[in-house]
């Protein structure tokens, strides 16, 4: 019973740890957004944190890296 409880702690310790990852992602991507494009280009709005979040899972979603091996 006691290595299900492990089990469980590593379980939701690594759904934690992955939800802090991609936010920290986020805020570096919120950063360039905000700092490089919206200078850069007319009509490009500054965007906040759960929009850039919203941008990496769609860019993680449409660009995968595809490896293959023989």
């Amino acid at each position: 019973m006691k290595e299900m409880g492990i089990f469980v702690g590593l379980f939701v310790g690594a759904i934690v740890g992955s939800i802090f990852l991609g936010f920290l992602c986020s805020y570096f991507v919120m950063l360039l957004w905000n700092n490089c494009l919206v200078p850069a280009v007319d009509g490009i709005h500054t965007v906040g944190w759960l929009q850039a979040w919203g941008i990496t899972i769609l860019c993680s979603l449409l660009f995968k890296a595809s490896i293959t091996s023989k």
